[in-house]
Formats: C-alpha cells, sequence, structure tokens
C-alpha cells in the first residue's frame, strides 16, 4: 500500500485548507484511514480516522469542531478539511493505514501501518 497526502500549504489564522490522501497499491486490505500530525520536538499525534466500509469517523478532541473527514471509496481517498484553523495546527501532517490488527484508527500514533509522506501544514497568526 502506498500514501500520498496532498494540499497542504500556508494559511492565515481563521482559514480553511482541504487535505487529501490518495491510496494506491493493495488498496483492498484498506478498512480505514487515519490522519495524524506532528511538530518538531513532539509526538506525533492522532487528528482523526474513518472506516472506509461505514464512513464513521472519529476526531481528536482539539479539532472535532473545526475538522471534517471523509472518504471516495472509488478513489481510494480520503480528505481532511480542516476549517477555521489556528497557528497551533501547524504541524506536518501524515495519513495512514493501518495493517491487520493495528490501533491506527483508534488513536494510536505508534500502531503499524503504512504511512504517507506528510504535507505542511502551516497556520499564521
Amino acid at each position: 500500500v502506498q500514501l500520498q497526502a496532498s494540499g497542504g500549504g500556508l494559511v492565515q489564522a481563521g482559514g480553511s485548507l482541504r487535505l487529501s490522501c490518495a491510496a494506491s497499491g493493495r488498496t483492498f486490505s484498506i478498512y480505514c484511514m487515519g490522519w495524524f500530525r506532528q511538530t518538531p520536538g513532539k509526538e506525533r499525534e492522532f487528528v482523526g480516522s474513518i472506516g472506509f466500509s461505514t464512513g464513521s469517523t472519529k476526531l481528536a478532541d482539539s479539532v472535532k469542531d473545526r475538522f471534517t473527514i471523509s472518504r471516495d471509496n472509488a478513489k481510494n481517498t480520503v480528505y481532511l478539511q480542516m476549517n477555521s484553523l489556528k497557528p497551533e495546527d501547524t504541524a506536518v501532517y501524515y495519513c495512514a493505514a493501518p495493517k491487520y490488527g493495528s490501533n491506527l484508527c483508534a488513536g494510536d500514533p505508534k500502531g503499524n501501518g503504512y504511512w504517507g509522506q506528510g504535507t505542511q501544514v502551516t497556520v499564521s497568526s
């Protein structure tokens, strides 16, 4: 499985961005995908996840009123819509798909899985 994240950039506080994560390869094995973010010197943190068959989502408390996750199963693509962005949202954002038995989609940033290359989001104040 290969994951390609895109859509990052520089935005002012209060603005919006939409990240995309396209999966390729053995996509039949993907049952959910998650988004994580990381800033220098900090642990990678869970942002949200979505189940591919159910569409059910899980979002971190810090973003649940501002971010939404959606997916397009036909395109094997997951989206992270980020609204009302804050400077503290600045990070490299990664998408990930769990390997069987992994807790990635439950929010475990150390779960075993496939990872995209990351896309930088910078929010200026």
